[in-house]
């Protein structure tokens, strides 16, 4: 028997009809990235922040910034989740810390639009082994992969949020970049 079964929820104050306003989260659509060294894996939501679906990729490099700034524009993104690679542990690592120098540069970049890191732990593997599953050679996953893996680390980042009622994540400061 799960907790959950043995204990009886709270009940309603009076005041209270039902969940909680936060429990939908906020309206509006968001974008995540998943940074990698050649390529630049981007996702969407819905405008409701209820689903997340593959966008499209962006070569890493020079421009990149500005192409992630113009999805951003495009699409009327309220935020940008940027993927923090940590470790098993939980430290940051080499990654992590190049993860958290990009998100800097794209918050400078969006200001005044916020951009979020978010624990993307597993990801990149998960995207994977489902597009294996799904009949995807190894040449054809190369070129997706990125996209699933950002909607991967969206919509966790979505579900994060309308289970705790506040934004996911770390906000970067956009003075942060430098």
């Amino acid at each position: 028997m799960a907790y959950r079964e043995t204990v009886p929820p709270p009940p309603l104050s009076r005041t209270e009809t039902g969940p909680p306003e936060h429990a939908q989260g906020r309206s509006g659509v968001r974008l995540a990235v998943d940074v990698g060294s050649a390529r630049i894996g981007v996702a969407r939501s819905d405008p409701g922040g209820l689903l997340a679906s593959p966008l499209t990729t962006v070569p890493r490099g020079r421009g990149d910034l500005a192409a992630l700034a113009a999805l951003a524009a495009e699409h009327a993104a309220i935020e940008v989740i940027v993927g923090l690679p940590t470790g098993l542990s939980g430290r940051d690592g080499r990654a992590a810390a190049e993860a958290r120098e990009f998100a800097a540069a794209l918050a400078a970049a969006l200001a005044p639009h916020p951009v979020r890191l978010v624990d993307e732990r597993f990801t990149t593997v998960l995207a994977h082994d489902a597009l294996r599953r799904a009949g995807r050679d190894g040449r054809q996953r190369r070129g997706v992969v990125d996209q699933a893996a950002a909607a991967l680390l969206l919509q966790s980042a979505l579900d994060a949020e309308r289970s705790a009622g506040r934004p996911p994540g770390e906000l970067v400061p956009a003075e942060a970049a430098g």
